[in-house]
């Protein structure tokens, strides 16, 4: 345990602290020696002194946080004996001083003797057995010694010594018992009992550094509970720390079944980590067998005050050996995968590689690059022609475009999730709706006669309290009463689930405006057909998975399917990835309105975009 780990380094502390006081203070009996006519027994004493101190350095020098538990427990027993020895040093000087003659070095005698012991009361304090021994033995000397004075004071002198070897031991008891006290505090968790960050983090030091020395393998889990934040929002942190009891109660029942250690790292994150194995392979099965067990438990039902309770988590695992990595290198490690895991839809399990660590990183490369995109100038837009069934051009959907000098081009599958999550979508998306707008502006003055310019609006730009004010500024200053382009905002189906209400609110909102929305990628996500209803869209598009496997029948029939839907809503349909002349000719005749893909044109820039509608305008 950690807190046995703390008592061996305070103890190790203590070696340094008690050499110097002992041996500044032991020199001084050379010059009190010389001074009267004794130098012959006080060097002797001395050198045992000397002795002993070299003795209690190489037990200084010996200690390591490397060591095993159980050769650390065998290193104090050594340090406990040491300092028995060096305090007992000072009774033999004691016995050496009062039987002689002179009072004044019964006096110096004496008061080396009581400073040894309150000495040895507070550095020996969280030695229970050793500290009682010691200042029993330093003590007693001085008691005997009262007694055989037998005068009246030295009797009354001698109880005020039991007295004082009461007190001193009443003392050291007690700042034992705060000692054990602060340190189970120090290191552990207030509400689960568990061990906490400061304890997890020791002990993930001491096991890699153990691991370095005997070639063994351990596994570390970091947990994270899905969706807590829910369950503390709604049903109040009582209830959720109730509920954090109840999963560290299962977490640790888990975890010493399989003498492993558990604690909380801090709010709903949890780590584990394991006991050692011969070989990879043994720790790697037994990390993913632990985790699935661990996470089936988790998920079981909670019964909290009336309330039934389900919860899932993320869980990220790191497989411990490298002789060059330090503990805080796993636990970043465990967190990748962790997260991973919980990007990857949560409720599930994700081991460490060095391919997801890349995969990480050029996600934190993107995340620290895509900051200064729009001020760099990397932003682009591209231009993606929607045609008709006589391949004449409609409409436009808007496509945005990042190139950066260090990582190339930058698809936004990959750079529009990103921005969603960190907050960088508010204003990349102003950015790309001042453009288009500005586009549409050129567009109308030049002519360009579009039915629609589709422009992909992300969810949590669209219910940003700003949005709809931002709207309507760049109505103002770029769209005239004379410009005769539709604008269509695409929202996907599968953010539309949440937020409903508001959704449509927004919807109805720029509906005023002449601002008309179209679904994109129907048929991907699990909104229900009733969204349709409920939803004021205008136009629905056919995501090009389903367009790009047409041949095949289910997909034909779910493409037939959406199109019939669509034309059920009076809804315009637009089928996205059209690339041969098959997919556009049944498509055709299911009655689809508009096409956009390859087989018209790769998305444009705004300038071939111009040429193309001058080539292919109705």
């Amino acid at each position: 345990m950690n807190e046995n780990r703390s008592i061996f380094s305070f103890m190790h502390r203590q070696i340094r602290l008690v050499i110097i006081i002992f041996l500044g203070t032991a020199s001084s009996y050379i010059m009190i020696g010389w001074l009267h006519g004794s130098v012959l027994v006080e060097s002797v004493w001395f050198l045992f002194m000397i002795m002993t101190s070299l003795y209690g350095y190489k037990l200084y020098k010996d200690f390591s946080p490397s060591l095993s538990i159980k050769e650390q427990g065998f290193w104090l027993e050594r340090v406990r004996f040491f300092m028995f020895a060096y305090f007992s040093l000072w009774s033999i000087i004691f016995f050496v001083y009062v039987l002689k003659d002179n009072h004044h070095l019964h006096y110096i005698a004496i008061a080396s003797q009581l400073g040894s012991t309150i000495l040895a009361s507070s550095i020996l304090a969280s030695q229970k057995k050793l500290v009682i021994l010691t200042v029993i033995t330093l003590m007693l000397p001085i008691t005997i010694y009262l007694l055989a004075v037998g005068e009246i004071y030295s009797y009354l002198i001698a109880c005020f010594t039991v007295i004082l070897t009461g007190i001193l031991l009443y003392s050291a008891k007690n700042m034992y018992a705060y000692l054990i006290e602060s340190r189970y505090q120090s290191y552990h968790d207030h509400l689960t009992g568990l061990g906490n960050r400061r304890y997890f983090l020791e002990l993930l030091e001491n096991s890699v550094n153990q691991n370095q020395n005997q070639n063994k393998y351990n596994y570390l889990l970091l947990i994270d509970l899905d969706y807590f934040k829910t369950i503390n929002d709604t049903l109040g942190h009582d209830i959720g720390d109730e509920l954090l009891v109840e999963v560290s109660k299962r977490m640790k029942k888990l975890a010493d079944i399989n003498n492993n250690t558990a604690a909380r790292l801090g709010g709903d994150e949890f780590c584990i980590l394991s006991s050692s194995y011969e070989t990879q392979d043994k720790c790697l099965k037994a990390a993913n067998s632990f985790s699935k067990e661990l996470l089936n438990r988790i998920k079981a039902t909670y019964i909290i005050d009336d309330n039934y309770l389900y919860i899932s988590a993320s869980i990220g695992i790191s497989i411990m050996n490298k002789s060059e990595l330090k503990a805080g290198s796993f636990l970043k490690e465990a967190d990748m995968a962790m997260y991973e895991a919980k990007h990857s839809g949560r409720n599930g399990i994700i081991l460490f590689s060095e391919e997801l660590c890349e995969v990480v990183e050029k996600k934190s490369d993107i995340e620290r690059m895509l900051h200064f995109a729009i001020e760099r100038n990397e932003i682009t837009l591209n231009y993606q022609p929607q045609v008709d069934k006589n391949k004449k051009v409609l409409g436009c959907e808007i496509l945005v475009r990042w190139d950066n000098k260090e990582l190339g081009s930058i698809s936004p599958t990959t750079f529009i999730p990103i921005a969603e999550n960190t907050g960088c979508i508010i204003n990349l998306g102003k950015y790309v709706l001042e453009e288009s707008f500005k586009t549409i502006q050129e567009w109308s003055k030049k002519s360009i006669r579009l039915q629609q310019v589709s422009i992909n609006i992300s969810m949590r730009q669209l219910l940003h309290q700003d949005f709809i004010q931002m709207i309507t500024e760049l109505l103002e200053k770029y769209i005239d009463n004379d410009c005769k382009i539709g604008i269509v905002f695409e929202i996907t189906e599968t953010s539309t689930a949440n937020n409903l209400a508001n959704l449509i609110d927004v919807i109805n909102t720029l509906g005023k405006y002449n601002i008309t929305f179209s679904m994109d990628d129907f048929g991907t996500g699990y909104s229900s057909l009733s969204y349709l209803r409920e939803i004021p869209i205008c136009e629905l598009k056919v995501d090009q998975s389903f367009v790009a496997k047409i041949s095949g029948a289910k997909e034909a029939s779910l493409v037939k399917t959406i199109i019939d839907i669509a034309k059920n809503f009076n809804l315009i349909t637009v089928a996205e990835g059209v690339e041969d002349e098959y997919q556009r000719e049944y498509l055709i005749e299911l009655g689809c309105d508009l096409y956009q893909g390859f087989l018209f044109s790769k998305p444009l820039t705004k300038v071939g975009f111009a040429e193309f509608y001058q080539h292919n305008r109705p």
